[in-house]
């Protein structure tokens, strides 16, 4: 599937840091060094049925810093998204506005790739579609019933998280460390089913749905059906990356069940980790709740342009926030941006020839768990004390934080 077009990033002289980045599974921050000769990303991706809302655009923004940083070190970098034009969310959406689910899927796609587009988020290598990668999840599925970490519950198949602890290089709880107490609410919320009869675990996650009236189903060895949520990801990551990735990135509401079991499966499949770090990006709110589709109350880049916003404007809220905090948006803050830009491009009308010291105090400041908010005071800072642009400032500025002035 096609992605969006890749921004100019500028070549800056000599090399930064190698990041660091906060690790769920270990609780601390983790230098971010390639395990193969490239650093590795996968971050999942939408479900194409409403984007693209502020929350999404931080989460890939924290990634997109990331991979600035990872370039700026002078590394490789391979980097995979994917797109789950086929879930529960999309279907329930289509049916009630009575559009077929193919064409909301791809409506949304594009409207999400324009946004990328427009805030000069780069471009996976590989942007993947689930529906392209039916039989291949399906395979999968059937490795799994071989080896007995599967088993069926009527039409549909589940991972026995029990089995796959006992012979893979995996134990429930090692990405999260939540009780279980708090795993089978999350289950409940987040798209599980632990009070199904029939489950050898309440938590046990669904990996193939057998096929029901009026849903999508493809045909396989394991009967018509569709995929579960999480296996999606390891079969993705299995195809196109090497294991175990450098760094998985999602949003923090991922953490359980999604990334929890995708890095079961990945075990259990291919019997290795499934990545050195688990990075989550916190969660945006709106009107003092959590921004979600459920509740509403979104605010989409899309609407935000359309009405004259400045794509640098919103994506300097963005940078103006630390990655890992939860935070609300408020027209505040955005007016607080536009004017900021305002007072940056100014500054950087005028540059002069010649190096500065911003370039360096940026590659001290960003790499340390992609301080975005510390690199944005410095540069006010810098701009307060009088001190001309030069051009190198600017490059500095569009290089690592994506903002062309």
């Amino acid at each position: 599937m096609k992605s969006w077009s890749r921004p100019k990033v500028p070549r800056l002289p000599g090399k930064g840091e190698v990041p660091q980045i906060w690790d769920t599974a270990s609780n601390r921050v983790l230098e971010a060094t390639p395990v193969g000769d490239a650093a590795s990303i996968y971050v999942c991706g939408i479900t194409p049925y409403d984007s693209t809302h502020i929350g999404h655009a931080a989460t890939y923004l924290a990634y997109d810093t990331l991979i600035r940083l990872w370039l700026d070190a002078g590394l490789k970098v391979k980097y995979v998204q994917n797109t789950t034009d086929v879930d529960d969310p999309l279907i329930e959406r289509a049916h009630a506005t009575g559009v077929d689910w193919r064409e909301l899927a791809a409506d949304q796609t594009d409207r999400f790739r324009g946004d990328m587009e427009s805030l000069r988020i780069l471009p996976p290598d590989h942007f993947v579609a689930v529906t392209d990668r039916v039989s291949a999840i399906a395979d999968a599925v059937g490795v799994l019933l071989q080896r007995d970490i599967a088993y069926p519950v009527d039409s549909d198949y589940y991972f026995d998280s029990a089995a796959a602890s006992a012979t893979a290089p995996w134990h429930l709880g090692d990405e999260s460390h939540f009780d279980r107490a708090t795993m089978l609410a999350l289950s409940a919320e987040r798209g599980g089913d632990p009070d199904r009869p029939g489950k050898r675990d309440a938590l046990d996650p669904l990996l193939w749905r057998g096929a029901r009236d009026g849903d999508p189903s493809w045909e396989s060895a394991l009967g018509a059906g569709r995929p579960g949520w999480h296996i999606e990801c390891s079969v993705i990551v299995s195809e196109l990356l090497d294991l175990p990735i450098t760094v998985q990135g999602g949003g923090v509401d991922l953490i359980f069940p999604h990334h929890e079991f995708t890095a079961g499966h990945t075990a259990a499949l291919a019997g290795e980790h499934h990545a050195a770090i688990y990075s989550h990006a916190g969660l945006v709110a709106y009107e003092g709740e959590k921004m979600s589709k459920s509740r509403g109350n979104l605010v989409f880049v899309s609407q935000l342009t359309a009405g004259g916003i400045d794509p640098r404007a919103i994506r300097l809220v963005l940078l103006a926030q630390h990655y890992r905090n939860s935070w609300e948006w408020t027209d505040a803050l955005l007016a607080q941006s536009t004017e900021r830009l305002a007072r940056w491009e100014a500054w950087a009308a005028n540059p002069v020839e010649g190096s500065s010291t911003l370039l360096r105090r940026l590659r001290a400041i960003i790499p340390r768990d992609l301080d975005t908010q510390g690199a944005v005071a410095a540069i006010d800072e810098l701009i307060e004390s009088g001190a001309r642009a030069t051009s190198e400032d600017i490059a500095a500025i569009d290089a690592l934080l994506g903002v062309a002035l």
